[in-house]
């Protein structure tokens, strides 16, 4: 049986909320000895690990047979055909310094494909969805992105490598020409805000490398519900798994391919 995908989209907008609500009263209450790394410049707190619990509890009374993808591994599931890919909190490092830019992102996969994305940015009360085939929206409102034709007119978002340094010279290759041919580049500290930001048309491209499936499943997905295209760099589909993504409105996306695969894909 085919389940409601918008009933299942309004169920999980209340959890992201829920978890959201948690969050923010948690905001002032972090000290540094609640603060964990799992690795170079990745923090976790006890904040994260809660709001995923949370999550997690609601999403399983909501679909009881589909698996987990989470961050904070607070629980472990085989593979399924539904599959829940959960970021409880994007933008840890902000919410340990007060910085307001963080979220709750959710994405429900079926086999290989998401059919709901759902990202929540707290400080604002931004609940951006979609459910496939549905159209993306913000707060009830319904979005889409962009219409900026030309990258010399558009602004960017990007995520800066914390660990992985690897790419780095490619990297700031391709930032060094973006600074010099568009109106500018943000770095917010939360690749699902950036990529709900692409949606709803206040940027007109995001684009960083090192992410997670659980960083990108669900803003990819309400980029592609509102029009835009989402690609890894070489133009590809490997973009919820393999570790690097480009979202764009539709128009831009051919020019800023060409300077990516330039960038990171030279002979």
């Amino acid at each position: 049986m085919t389940p409601d995908l918008q009933n299942i989209t309004r169920e999980v907008i209340q959890i992201s909320k829920a978890a959201g609500a948690f969050i923010r009263q948690e905001l002032d209450k972090v000290k540094n000895h609640h603060i964990e790394s799992k690795g170079t410049h990745d923090y976790v707190t006890y904040v994260d690990k809660t709001a995923e619990k949370q999550i997690v509890e609601g999403l399983q009374r909501l679909l009881p047979d589909a698996g987990f993808i989470t961050e904070e591994k607070t629980i472990e599931t085989s593979q399924k055909e539904f599959m829940w890919v959960i970021d409880p909190l994007d933008g840890t490092t902000n919410f340990i310094h007060g910085l307001p830019c963080f979220s709750v992102s959710i994405a429900l996969m079926q086999k290989e494909r998401v059919v709901i994305g759902v990202v929540y940015e707290i400080n604002l009360d931004e609940c951006f969805y979609a459910w496939d085939g549905g159209g993306a929206f913000l707060n009830e409102q319904p979005i889409k992105v962009s219409e900026t034709s030309e990258l010399q007119q558009s602004l960017l978002a990007t995520g800066f490598p914390y660990h992985d340094y690897s790419r780095l010279e490619k990297y700031l290759e391709l930032f060094t020409w973006c600074l010099h041919n568009t109106h500018g580049i943000r770095r917010l500290g939360s690749a699902a805000v950036d990529l709900a930001y692409v949606a709803c048309g206040r940027f007109d491209a995001f684009f960083e490398y090192s992410l997670n499936s659980w960083d990108v499943a669900a803003g990819a997905f309400i980029v592609q519900e509102a029009g835009g295209r989402v690609t890894d760099f070489g133009g590809g589909e490997n973009y919820i798994f393999g570790g690097e993504l480009i979202a764009t409105n539709a128009k831009i996306c051919d020019e800023f391919l060409d300077k990516a695969r330039s960038a990171f894909h030279k002979e």
